[in-house]
């Protein structure tokens, strides 16, 4: 048996917020994936009350700590689609979504753009999910 806990790690990606009343980008932490073969970012979905609402989700990467160099992951190196992993407020109320990195760079990010909310709170927090370490144990709780 695999003793799974011993060789992943939990980052915090976007923290549960206030409600969120308009379309500002939702950007998470800078994760870095050294020391792992990739991660999968959980996006967790609260109850949104604006019906009309869409959420388009975008993984970029990137070389500096800082993501100065970000860009655009290519689909061959995501596990999964950003499609998939995008949602609405009038289907996909207290539902998760995921979505996978497995490229080269050492750092990541999420971007969750909303469109059309006007009318109501959005919820959405996210945690990343690094996995394949090169060194086990990995923390336990998380640093």
């Amino acid at each position: 048996m695999q003793d799974y806990l011993s060789r992943m790690h939990v980052a915090r990606a976007i923290s549960p917020q206030a409600a969120r009343t308009d379309n500002t980008a939702i950007v998470s932490q800078i994760i870095s994936v050294l020391g792992y073969q990739g991660l999968v970012f959980a996006i967790n979905i609260g109850a949104n009350t604006d019906t009309n609402a869409t959420f388009a989700v975008q993984v970029e990467h990137g070389d500096q700590a800082n993501l100065s160099d970000a860009a655009a992951v290519p689909h061959a190196q995501l596990s999964g689609t950003e499609a998939l992993a995008g949602f609405t407020a009038a289907d996909d109320d207290n539902k998760v979504r995921k979505i996978g990195y497995v490229g080269p760079k050492p750092y990541v990010r999420l971007t969750i753009t909303p469109a059309g909310n006007d009318a109501g709170n959005i919820f959405v927090d996210a945690v990343a999910l690094l996995f394949g370490a090169r060194y086990a144990p990995t923390p336990n709780p998380p640093v």
